[in-house]
This record gives C-alpha cells, structure tokens and sequence, in this order.
C-alpha cells in the first residue's frame, strides 16, 4: 500500500519506539510525552519529546516535515493501541506515485528541424572572467573598506625610510648578508 521506502522507515522506527516510555498528558487533547530509556549513555540526561497526535505534531519535528510518523508517534500509538498507519500522509501511497509518474510526455520531434530566431544583438564575452594562466595568481579576496589604504600616505622604504623606492631599489643599501657575517666575526672574537 505504501512507498517502500517509507515501509522501511517505519520498521525502523516501530523497532526504536520498544525503548521509549509513554506518559499521557492530557487524554481530550491527545498530547503524551515520550522518553527514551534503554541505551541512554552515561552522563546525558534523558530526552523527552511531546507528541500531540491531533494537531500531528511531534518535538523531533520528523513526524510534521516528512508526514509520516517517527518513532516517537510509534511509542504513543503502542501504547494506546492506535494504527500507525493512519498517520502516514497520503502522498506516500503506491496509487497516488503511480498518479505522479502515469502521466504522459509528448514526444519531442529532431532538433534539427527547430526554428531559432538569431538573436537581435551581438553576444560580446567578458574578457574580465576570462581566467589568467600565465604569471602570479590572481587575487580572489573581496575588498571592503577597511582592506582600501588611504591615499595620502605613500609607501616607505624600509632601509632609509623615503618614498619613492623600495628596499630593492635602495640608493643607500645596507649590507644585509653581510651584518650576518659581521655578526659571526663578533661571535668569533668573544
């Protein structure tokens, strides 16, 4: 009668609804509140869930998204003696999957044979996207304001501190292998 899918489903959770308890809140609103009580582990408090079987509601929120009934729905139904199947939503029926895929297609005539209007403009690519192969990659990070420099502050040199070059471009350069090779000289004379 059912999706077998959703059998299977069903199964599995009429076996896991073995290890829960009921207790019945209010008999005229038909609302219970299920706790799992075998294979709890050690140290963790145990877990209750409401079930409100007529509004269709359970705290797990399986039994309202996938509209058919979850383990905890089996719990309360094993305890008051209630089928399971009626909770299970019409659409999962065998007769309402064949209405879906009965349906006929029209069979599509030779591509070939299509009339397609040529577009009324001319498609120019962006040669922005384009991907860059050779050379240093690309960067892909999104600047936002804090990431923009101010203009007004030119970049340093940090040997001689002016603007206008950089450390490889220094007009004063300092020996920089060199003061390694200093430094040991000194090392050695200690």
């Amino acid at each position: 009668m059912y999706v077998e899918a959703v059998r299977k489903a069903v199964a599995v959770n009429s076996r896991r609804a073995q290890t829960m308890n009921v207790k019945l809140y209010s008999c005229d609103l038909e609302t219970f509140q299920v706790q799992g009580y075998i294979a709890r582990r050690s140290g963790l408090p145990l877990r209750s869930y409401a079930v409100d079987l007529r509004n269709r509601r359970c705290e797990c929120v399986i039994f309202q998204t996938l509209r058919y009934s979850c383990a905890h729905v089996h719990a309360v139904c094993a305890r008051i003696n209630l089928n399971v199947e009626q909770f299970i939503d019409e659409i999962y029926t065998l007769q309402c999957t064949l209405c879906i895929w009965g349906n006929e297609f029209l069979v599509m005539f030779d591509v070939s044979n299509w009339e397609v209007p040529p577009p009324a403009f001319e498609m120019v690519s962006d040669r922005s996207l384009r991907r860059h192969l050779k050379g240093r990659p690309q960067s892909t990070i999104i600047q936002n304001d804090m990431d923009v420099r101010e203009t007004g502050e030119p970049k340093l040199c940090t040997v001689c501190r002016t603007s206008g070059h950089n450390r490889s471009t220094c007009p004063h350069p300092i020996c920089v292998s060199c003061q390694s090779s200093c430094n040991v000289g000194f090392e050695d004379d200690e």
